[in-house]
């Protein structure tokens, strides 16, 4: 009677950790708009639907204020062991794998660095949004090899001089910390 109680007790805590085990999936962490800056414009990161997250097999993350801002680092750091990439939805802001989402290019849209790329967690979003605004659906597979410029007129329009690396500020976004990195 003993061996079949223990061997039920220990089957259970088998279980239990085995239940445990597939739990480990990378998560985004809260954004601390005192205190995140992004790593490659040094903006303050709002906590708003800009807002992006790359994850670190250390547990490491990097969160940066526009989609652009982690391209840019992605591409200048990519002997990093990324443990995943994560967006937010540009109508609730909740995140998303970056390649699960559904991404928009549109000139006319003000993104923090002026990269103008949006994102949504499903393609209806992002089809409702091009036939409102217009802006061209970009798959996420793509999104490496798009071509991650600034748009110097809107930050320009902003009273930003092109090459510094500054999108759009005001009391809404930004407060602006020093000078770009790229």
């Amino acid at each position: 009677m003993k061996k079949v109680i223990y061997f039920s007790l220990l089957s259970v805590v088998i279980g239990v950790l085995l239940m445990g085990c597939g739990n480990d999936e990378v998560q985004p962490r809260a954004i601390n708009e005192e205190t995140d800056k992004c790593p490659v414009c040094n903006m303050s990161v709002m906590d708003n639907q800009f807002a992006t997250q790359v994850v670190l097999e250390d547990g490491l993350s990097h969160v940066f204020d526009d989609l652009g801002c982690m391209y840019v680092w992605l591409d200048e750091n990519p002997d990093e062991e990324i443990a995943a990439t994560f967006v937010r939805d540009y109508n609730n802001e909740e995140w998303i794998r970056s390649e699960d989402a559904f991404y928009v290019y549109n000139m006319d849209v003000k993104t923090p660095m002026a990269y103008n790329m949006i994102s949504f967690e499903d393609q209806a979003s992002a089809d409702e949004f091009i036939a409102e605004n217009e802006g061209e659906l970009i798959a996420a597979d793509a999104l490496a090899d798009h071509d991650w410029q600034m748009n110097h007129e809107m930050m320009e329009g902003h009273g930003h001089e092109g090459d510094h690396g500054h999108g759009e500020m005001d009391s809404e976004s930004h407060t602006e910390e020093g000078e770009s990195t790229h």
